[in-house]
């Protein structure tokens, strides 16, 4: 199959190249349409900022759910492919979708009854709460579009297609920036929403991309079938998307919590710190988007040749992943150290924002270059079925280390907790250091010179390298 041999067989960075670039440029667009929001939005004031900033974290539950899933599934489908069990491919596919219902039901719920609680464990002004709240309900109650529309593309790429997911997230994209200031201010004649109308456009793009991937999926000729009527609920299937999905969950899940747990340690200073916060979130995700792109042209290879038990090719996607990501790193880092200011001002940035702001971004930047390292190392974590140790790499970095290192340095004052993100990347790298070279000598040095079974135990592999 062409795709099949296409993942096996091309130059390995020239596969990386063609394979993340498509995906680097969608995330890009994506990256552009997170900032179109907050771009809008700030032009309502501080307050209209500091309530998306506020909800940010119950949005970032949301993706992180569908995104884990999406991750569980594309390392599955890649494994199978590359061991050329297609019907088990097929089955893992028909899953994600089933998967994407049910995610989406859940979220419904919570925004149904949750939105309100959460708006206002974390501030007492009654503007900002309801402007969170209005955001909120809007983006979990419809967010089947982004729940499919994920796990189909996440399933696209796992079968070497990149154009496809590419296409899609422009849609999705494209729709939102459009549509932002059209439902924010009420032009030609819509009815005026504010905050609301940020959520809005945002749900209408992901449900026309979701539109546009099934439509792919059902229609259009690919490397696995999903069939509704074939595959019904598969638990040991289900079981084996979560071994990597659910981790990679937790992950990026650890992100929301952090945010919440800094957010209130920075609004003990003043809300302009907390914006500053979401500002940064927001512009980071230029520098991390596209390493997030190149990741996920880079996963599938290498699930594929682990499956196909070609160690030099699964090592080579790891070495070329680094480098390109530490390089985009690099300019991400001379940019925020660069250019903060004008940063800062295409958010209307208040003077108190002015004032904190730059420092900020400067102090947290620092983390750029080790995180870059750090997420390639999880994408091999992930691609060999081993999601916990991507997990554990995470909790250093999100939790068990940012945010104590945050707490005791807002001691010192507000300037000091900024270190708290350096800090963390770098005790993290070094962890991620530790666990690769074990994972290389338990799992992957004998590779291609034995059959290692991926359900095979840690534990049982090790005793077969000790043997020798």
């Amino acid at each position: 199959m062409e795709k099949e041999n296409k993942m096996g067989t091309q130059p390995i960075l020239k596969l990386i190249l063609s394979m993340s670039v498509p995906a680097m440029f969608s995330m890009l667009v994506q990256a552009m349409y997170n900032v179109v929001d907050s771009f809008f939005v700030a032009q309502m004031g501080e307050a209209a900022l500091t309530s998306v900033s506020l909800a940010f974290p119950m949005q970032m539950l949301m993706i992180s759910v569908a995104v884990g899933t999406g991750v569980g599934l594309n390392s599955l489908i890649s494994r199978r492919l590359g061991e050329k069990r297609q019907e088990d491919a097929n089955c893992a596919a028909t899953q994600g979708l089933l998967l994407g219902i049910f995610s989406w039901l859940v979220f419904a719920i919570l925004g149904l009854v949750a939105a309100g609680p959460f708006m206002r464990a974390f501030t007492q002004d009654a503007q900002i709460q309801q402007m969170g709240i209005d955001y909120l309900q809007v983006v979990l109650i419809f967010s089947f579009g982004s729940f499919l529309q994920v796990n189909m593309e996440k399933t696209l790429q796992a079968t070497g297609n990149m154009l496809y997911p590419m296409f899609s997230q422009l849609i999705g994209a494209v729709t939102n920036i459009v549509l932002d200031p059209i439902m924010i201010f009420g032009l030609f004649g819509f009815p005026k929403l504010g905050v609301k109308g940020a959520a809005v456009a945002t749900v209408l793009g992901q449900i026309l991309g979701m539109c546009f991937c099934l439509y792919v999926v059902f229609f259009k000729k690919h490397q696995v079938k999903i069939s509704l009527r074939r595959y019904k609920i598969d638990g040991p299937v289900i079981k084996q998307i979560y071994a990597v999905g659910f981790p990679s969950i937790i992950m990026q899940a650890i992100g929301s919590v952090t945010n919440v747990c800094m957010n209130a340690i920075l609004i003990a200073f003043s809300d302009a710190a907390v914006s500053v916060l979401g500002v940064y979130f927001k512009l980071q995700s230029f520098v991390f988007m596209p390493v997030f792109g190149l990741n996920q042209g880079v996963m599938p290879i290498m699930g594929y040749n682990y499956g196909a038990r070609r160690k030099d090719r699964l090592m080579s996607a790891l070495k070329y992943g680094t480098m390109i990501a530490v390089g985009v790193m690099a300019i991400g880092t001379v940019l925020f150290w660069t250019l903060p200011e004008a940063m800062l001002h295409i958010f209307n940035a208040s003077p108190a924002m002015m004032e904190i702001g730059p420092k900020a971004f400067r102090l947290i930047s620092l983390c750029f270059l080790p995180a870059a390292a750090g997420i390639m190392f999880s994408s091999i974590f992930q691609a060999v079925g081993m999601g916990g140790k991507s997990l554990l790499i995470s909790l250093l970095r999100q939790l068990i280390v940012l945010v104590p290192v945050g707490f005791l340095l807002s001691k010192l004052g507000l300037v000091y907790v900024w270190y708290a993100w350096p800090i963390a990347e770098v005790i993290s790298l070094l962890a991620s250091i530790f666990i690769l070279q074990r994972v290389y000598k338990t799992r992957l040095k004998y590779l291609d010179a034995r059959e290692i079974s991926e359900e095979m135990p840690l534990e049982a592999v090790e005793e077969l390298i000790v043997e020798e």
